[in-house]
């Protein structure tokens, strides 16, 4: 890969772990309203998915920094 196309891939993967972020976001909401209604396991529901959410972009992170590593010099 060349330089520019690093930079998109490297750009590709925080635009995608944003976007994994703001759905957690919206689902930690939703899981807040749920709760407050005292519909517990449609909270919890959200809460697991908001979770997930944020492991997918931990990833997409992770993988941005192994490839930064790859590229770095010691």
């Amino acid at each position: 890969m060349g330089a520019n196309e690093d930079l998109q891939a490297a750009a590709r993967l925080f635009d995608d772990a944003a976007d994994e972020l703001e759905r957690a976001a919206r689902h930690c909401r939703t899981a807040a309203t749920h709760m407050r209604g005292g519909e517990v396991p449609r909270g919890a529901a959200h809460a697991w998915a908001a979770l997930g959410h944020l492991e997918v972009a931990g990833e997409r992170l992770r993988d941005q920094a192994r490839m930064h590593a790859r590229k770095s010099n010691p």
